[in-house]
This record gives structure tokens, sequence and C-alpha cells, in this order.
């Protein structure tokens, strides 16, 4: 029998909406409520479905492990369906999460990532899930190694370049806000190497947040990000509109992290002082916040996320 949903007020279910994993994804949230009940089969049937668009696969995969008992809930499915590769995958990514909440040794979690791999070798998800572990778990030295996993299967994989970028940013702390910083080079060539309606084509502006929420952390930007003058050079305004202008162009309503992407560019716009170009990235997110970058450096991601909406849309 699964356990009984938390009570919430009504503010704590406004912020669960708004900063709901699942994004737009209505047949993810509706699989996500049925596994929450121990029925699996909601689940199993989303990812028959989803097939091989790996990026929506990686997606829906790393949200339904979110579920606290999505482990409890995939073995299950593993026992009724032993051959099954994806409740082996959904069992490996609930354990990362496991892990990465303190709950599973990361061992374990790692392990049964590999054995997934071996299912699927196609499938970058398995990967996808050795990332997250090493960025939650790992020293960081097998992050280039892992990634190239997932690029090795699909080039093009959101989420992967976003884990990379987030840990490029990290390193070499100590060189304050340094333009040629290799967080940037990354991102530029990621960029560059994608298709041009590939939506990596914001990546240079997700680099710009995560070195600001790096070097926010160590006092060497100011808190508040709408007042760092982070984004006022003259390189992050080539960068901000270089991403906006590909938003106008090319924006992807199908692509299932795209909400993620329009976080970020509304979040620079709005730091940049670009109310415009902001208010109509928010109309397009609507309540669907997501906690990066809004929570950089310490913050609360949805009160930022309300505050910098209501004054780019000018009901503060």
């Amino acid at each position: 029998m699964s356990p009984p949903p938390p009570p919430l007020g009504r503010g704590r279910k406004r912020a669960a909406r708004a900063l709901d994993a699942a994004l737009d994804d209505a047949g993810l949230r509706a699989a996500r409520a049925a596994l929450a009940q121990g029925r699996w089969q909601a689940a199993r049937s989303l990812l028959v479905q989803t097939g091989d668009d790996w990026d929506r696969r990686g997606h829906r995969v790393a949200v339904l492990a979110l579920e606290p008992y999505a482990q409890a809930w995939a073995r299950d499915w593993l026992l009724a369906e032993p051959d099954s590769t994806d409740a082996a995958l959904l069992h490996a990514l609930a354990l990362v999460q496991r892990a990465l909440r303190g709950k599973e040794k990361p061992e374990r979690a790692r392990e049964a990532c590999r054995a997934a791999a071996d299912r699927v070798p196609a499938d970058p998800t398995p990967w996808l899930g050795l990332l997250m572990l090493e960025r939650g778990t790992g020293t960081g030295d097998e992050t280039a190694r892992l990634f190239d996993q997932v690029r090795g299967r699909y080039p093009d994989h959101h989420h992967a370049h976003h884990l990379m970028v987030a840990h490029l940013a990290e390193r070499h702390p100590g060189a304050g806000p340094d333009p040629l910083h290799e967080v940037y080079d990354f991102a530029n060539w990621a960029a560059e190497q994608a298709p041009a309606d590939s939506p990596l084509a914001i990546l240079p502006v997700v680099a710009h947040a995560e070195r600001y929420r790096v070097l926010a952390a160590a006092g060497q930007e100011s808190p508040d990000p709408a007042a760092s003058g982070h984004w006022s050079g003259r390189r992050a305004r080539q960068v901000m509109k270089a991403a906006f202008d590909w938003w106008l162009e090319w924006e992807h309503e199908g692509h299932p992290r795209r909400l993620v992407d329009l976080n970020f560019l509304a979040h620079a716009k709005f730091c940049e002082g670009r109310g415009a170009e902001a208010a109509a990235l928010f109309h397009r997110i609507g309540e669907l916040a997501t906690p990066a970058p809004w929570s950089y450096p310490d913050r609360d991601p949805h009160s930022a996320f309300r505050a910098a909406r209501a004054a780019a849309l000018g009901t503060a």
C-alpha cells in the first residue's frame, strides 16, 4: 500500500506546481502520480511510447526516479518483468536519487546503472544517471569521461551538457570573472557543434549563470544577481542577444526541457535589465519555474522567480 501524500497548504501547493520537475509534460505527471500509488504500468506505457527520443527519455526517467518510492515500485516491476530494460533503467536512476539523498550507497547505484547500460548499449540514459551520481557524490574526476559516454551515444544530449557546464564552472574558482574561463569555451564549442535548431544554442547563457553561481558563493559577485555586474559586460550582452535571437527564430515547442532553457534566458534578460525581452520569456514560461538559476547563489527559487516575473511584467 502506498503511503498517503504529505499535507500541503495552499501556498506550498503553488510552489510545488511552479517548481515541478516534470515541467509541462502532462503524460509524465500522470505516470508519476500512478507510480506514487504503486501502479508502475503507466510508467511502462510512457517509456514504451517515448522510444529512442533520448532527451525525452532521459527527462522522463530522471523525473520518475525522483518519486520517493520509485525504487521500491521499480523493483516490483522488475520482479514482474525481469527482462524489462525500462524497469532496470528506472530502478537504476531511482537508486541514484536515493544515493544523492544519502539513503543508498553510491556504489550500488553505480552497479545498477552499469548493468542497465549493458542491457541497452545504445541508450545514453544509464550514463546520464552515472553522470548525475558523479556530480553529487563523486570527486568530479570521472565527469568528463561519463559525459563523453553520453555524448558518444547522443551528441546533443541536453541534460548532460547542462551537467558538464555546471561542473566546468566550478573549476579554478580563484580565476574570478575571467571571460576566458574554460566553461565559456566549452559552451561556445558545444553550441557551434550542434545543429542550427538545437537548444544547445542557449548553453553559453547557462555557462554564464553557472559561473555566477560559483563566483557569488565565493564572495566575488553580489549575492543579488540583478545587482551584479556579471550580466552587464560587452561579452555577456553579446551572449544574451545571440541566445534571445535564436529563441525568436528556433524555439522548440516540443522539446522536453525547453522550459529549463527559457528560465535561464529569462533570468539572464532580467539581470541584464532588458525588461521587455524578459517579459516575453516570462509569458512563455507561465508559472513553470525551474530551481536553476533562480536559486543562485543561495535564494528561494520560487520567491526569486515570482519577484522577477512581477517586476518584468510590470505588476510589482
